[in-house]
């Protein structure tokens, strides 16, 4: 009778751990940055799906909360939230750690159909026409640097959307984000007259993880799961 209550209360306590782990979550911020994230979006978005998957091979359950971007990355400070994604590299902060690329994304120059555009480098971009940036994100060097140089030839918006209708009323001929976003949010607006002109760069995007001692665990699992892809 000893060994049953012992066998019973084994399996009891292993039930309960199984259960415990199975029931964990991570909740993050991010932003509506359509295709990739959004919180309209079946699945939340493509790499919000991606990273959904890779924790379910674990138990773990994905909470997602949306915000604008500034925002989403300042309440991502809270232990609330395990950190805030997808983000670029560049746009971790000081108190957070990046994770390895869960996904990834694209760098790219937009313009106006009518409007002919010529340019040998970045620097010859920002020289010659005043590009439509998002003020919220943190571009690469390669672009920032630019940026920086020539101030008057930046014209910042507030999110995709704004950067969309500048550049297909001629606001400004040319912009610089990610096309899939643009492209995407185009077709969704019926909005035809801007087109892709050059990819500059694929960029990976990450998990910005809350540097504390419980994320650098979880920093630890997720790579491990990157790792079996």
């Amino acid at each position: 009778m000893l060994i049953k209550k012992c066998v019973f209360a084994f399996v009891l306590v292993l039930g309960m751990a199984v259960h415990s782990s199975a029931e964990e979550t991570w909740t993050i911020t991010s932003l509506n940055w359509e295709p990739y994230s959004g919180a309209e979006l079946t699945n939340q978005g493509n790499s919000i799906q991606r990273l959904r998957e890779l924790l379910r091979k674990e138990g773990i359950r994905l909470n997602v909360e949306f915000y604008p971007w500034t925002r989403a990355q300042a309440k991502a400070k809270s232990n609330k939230y395990v950190g805030y994604y997808p983000a670029w590299p560049e746009e971790v902060g000081t108190s957070f750690v990046a994770s390895p690329p869960v996904d990834w994304s694209e760098v790219g120059i937009l313009k106006h159909s009518p409007a002919s555009v010529s340019f040998e480098s970045i620097d010859e971009l920002f020289q010659k026409y005043t590009v439509g940036v998002v003020k919220t994100y943190k571009y690469p060097s390669l672009i920032s640097d630019a940026m920086e140089k020539y101030p008057d030839h930046v014209d910042g918006a507030p999110n995709e959307m704004s950067l969309l209708k500048k550049l297909s009323k001629g606001r400004h001929v040319v912009a610089i984000t990610d096309p899939n976003v643009m492209m995407y949010l185009a077709e969704k607006e019926g909005i035809n007259n801007i087109e892709t002109i050059k990819v500059l760069m694929e960029k990976e995007l990450v998990i910005a993880f809350r540097n504390d001692k419980e994320n650098r665990k979880r920093l630890e699992l997720l790579k491990k799961l990157l790792n079996e892809l």
